[in-house]
């Protein structure tokens, strides 16, 4: 890997530029001559589409109007989506790109092992005239097992096989790591079950949520009379009722959030004691795992959910079995069942007024890291992800890197003993760019052409079975957790590392040609970002090495806290439709990471400047630019439904209030002139400063 920028990472810090005219956002006199951009980008003059910026609005007034604004007024959301921002776009030019893939494999003759398995499950899913004539019969055999249970010890196996069956069980498991010892893996046991987004849903007593329920209930009854059930409504009002008592006992989002509640280790064999009443035998023996030892997530609550299952009558649980086999399973049914599906869950719950393309539907249902994923990122990062941009990528990686690690050193709110821990931390991080070093085997795995559940369940169990067999092994470094093909990144704290696929890896977020500070400001804040989750609430309680435990003095840890109880407050306060706010605490590591990952790139940025002025390019400093294209990035329009949903269930702040993370950075009021009096201005001793 180079180290290109290292030495522009040593170099002394550069004064920012700002505006001198508070009606203007033009550079002042004491500016560089403007200079037109070097190269040609994708995305206007030189990265960042100055059409969408609605000039009217102060930018100290409303930072993701002026930025995106005309654009905003002016694009009407298509029926097909329930929101539309640069992430969507760049999803969409990714379908595209594999859609061409797909459609040379579906005309070849000449197909690798892989590309068959491709081929078919494709084949399979857009056999439309298949899937209408089998109806609801794919499912049968899964019903009729549900109909014939008759004892509780039957129920909770059948619970235990909910990843196969495509049901449901208020009580989950997944293979994750070893959280205090990385190398391992763990099965974690949570709790689960409810249909409806988020215990909000059912708990709220607004209109608003109580239209919902009601509509809820009328989708459930719906979703039963496919399977001939008798008495739809009053089941689905029974499972409504069931549903909200395993609400009631769940913990709040931000609560489950919270590493040091949700570990809690226990050895298999003391499960019965701890937790009795229930069969772990015959669940864990479903499972298929061997687990010498679990983790619980939230303890209580799954107290209280044995208590629920061992009190609800069985015909109960059979109905509510009944309904999520169907609703779970609605995608790949007949097309009467997939709307009355969608009908709720992409209508009503999140304003879709239509479907997605069924193509789209089937690339979806194809490309995910326990699906075709893989086989289809060969191919994808074959033909569209040039091996320049993982370089240039890298570059950038270790310029952000060598930024945080000054700002580690300046911070006057942290001890020399933590900084020396965060700092062995940060030298630590491992960035993985572009595409796995090590590719899947998809050997043994059986796909029909004409089989679309047969295939899911195929490619369940063949996913289950790697599990199983490494489940006692060391854990696997070179694994990822998203395809090429995918436009997002992540951070995961038990390897320390940050993670960026290929996809994301274009414009608006990165372009070679575009301006140094547009990419500083749109792919290197995203960079800044994942860094930023393993210093944000929760990430910062792993070590360098991936283990949770504390390395922070308590002064040190309480300092933080303070910044981060002011950033969590700041965010609630934002209230994007009445009566309903941004969850501040629940997104709090995300905001850590806008807003510390922007001071990153910002700080990377003038670095990388080793000295000089920035040109000034179209009437717009390098200080306007960075901070335009990071709130171009999060341009974005929604329905009022998937903003509910956000607020709710999603642990992201909604973009236009992402677009607001410069107001705690004194850069950005300089740049715009943002003074006392305009909406977003914080009084400097206001303005969050973490990383």
């Amino acid at each position: 890997m180079k180290y290109t920028f290292i030495a522009a990472a040593v170099a002394a810090s550069l004064t920012l530029t700002a505006c001198s005219k508070p009606e203007s956002t033009s550079q002042s006199a004491e500016q560089p001559v403007e200079q037109p951009a070097t190269a040609s980008a994708e995305i206007g003059s030189f990265g960042v589409d100055l059409s969408a910026r609605d000039e009217s609005v102060k930018p100290g007034d409303d930072f993701f109007m002026y930025a995106s604004g005309t654009w905003y007024k002016n694009y009407e959301l298509p029926a097909d989506k329930t929101r539309f921002g640069a992430f969507n776009a760049l999803a969409d030019r990714s379908e595209e790109q594999v859609k061409q893939i797909i459609d040379e494999i579906m005309t070849s003759s000449d197909l690798t092992a892989e590309e068959q398995l491709v081929h078919d499950f494709y084949a399979a899913y857009m056999d439309t005239d298949t899937i209408n004539e089998k109806g609801i019969s794919p499912i049968k055999p899964t019903l009729e097992e549900i109909n014939s249970l008759s004892s509780t010890e039957e129920l909770t196996r059948f619970f235990g096989e909910s990843w196969l069956n495509g049901s449901t069980s208020p009580i989950y498991g997944g293979l994750w790591y070893n959280r205090l010892d990385p190398n391992e893996y763990q099965l974690s046991v949570g709790v689960g079950g409810l249909g409806l987004p988020d215990r909000d849903y059912y708990l709220s007593d607004s209109e608003r949520f109580e239209n919902i329920r009601a509509a809820y209930v009328t989708h459930i009854a719906q979703m039963l009379e496919f399977a001939g059930e008798e008495k739809p409504q009053e089941k689905a009002e029974t499972i409504l009722a069931l549903e909200t008592k395993i609400a009631e006992i769940q913990w709040p989002r931000e609560k489950r959030r919270d590493r040091d509640l949700t570990l809690n280790q226990i050895a298999r064999s003391e499960l019965s004691d701890t937790y009795p009443n229930f069969d772990w035998n015959a669940w864990l023996s479903a499972q298929g795992f061997q687990a010498p030892e679990l983790n619980i997530s939230q303890p209580e609550p799954l107290k209280d959910v044995i208590e629920i299952i061992n009190d609800t009558p069985l015909e109960d649980w059979k109905t509510y079995l009944s309904y999520h086999t169907i609703s779970n399973n609605a995608s790949m049914l007949s097309d009467d069942i997939y709307m009355a599906n969608f009908d709720f869950f992409g209508k009503t719950l999140n304003g879709q007024q239509e479907p997605r393309p069924r193509w789209k539907r089937a690339l979806s249902a194809m490309s995910g890291t326990t699906s075709l994923g893989f086989a289809i990122g060969k191919a994808y990062v074959d033909r569209f992800f040039p091996e320049s941009s993982k370089a240039q990528m890298a570059e950038l990686v270790e310029n952000l890197r060598a930024a945080l690690g000054e700002r580690i050193d300046n911070l006057n709110w942290m001890g020399d003993e933590t900084k020396v821990n965060a700092k062995a931390k940060l030298a630590a991080f491992n960035p993985k760019i572009g595409y796995p070093d090590e590719w899947i085997s998809y050997d043994g795995l059986e796909i029909s052409d004409s089989d679309l559940i047969g295939n899911v369940r195929n490619i369940d169990k063949f996913f289950r079975n790697k599990q199983i067999e490494e489940e006692l092994a060391p854990t696997n470094r070179e694994r990822w957790g998203m395809t090429p093909q995918q436009v997002n990144a992540y951070y995961n704290s038990s390897f320390n590392e940050i993670v960026f696929p290929a996809a994301i890896l274009q414009p608006p977020f990165f372009d070679p040609n575009a301006d140094p500070a547009v990419n500083y400001g749109a792919i290197g804040a995203v960079i800044g970002h994942e860094m930023g989750h393993g210093f944000d609430d929760q990430g910062s309680k792993s070590d360098a090495k991936g283990i949770q435990q504390n390395w922070w003095t308590d002064a040190d840890r309480a300092a933080f806290e303070e910044k981060t109880d002011m950033l969590a407050a700041q965010y609630s306060a934002y209230e994007p439709i009445e009566g309903n706010f941004v969850n501040g605490r629940n997104s709090l590591g995300e905001n850590i990471g806008d807003v510390g990952g922007l001071s990153m790139a910002y700080h990377a940025y003038k670095l990388s400047l080793n000295g000089k002025e920035a040109p000034v390019i179209d009437g717009l400093t390098g200080d306007q630019r960075f901070f335009l294209a990071w709130a171009q990035v999060w341009k974005e329009k929604r329905t009022e439904q998937s903003m509910l949903n956000q607020l709710r269930a999603g642990t992201h702040s909604p973009g236009r209030f992402r677009a607001l993370a410069p107001r705690n950075h004194d850069a950005w009021y300089e740049a715009f002139n943002v003074q006392p009096g305009d909406e977003l201005y914080l009084a400097p001793e206001e303005r969050v400063k973490i990383w």
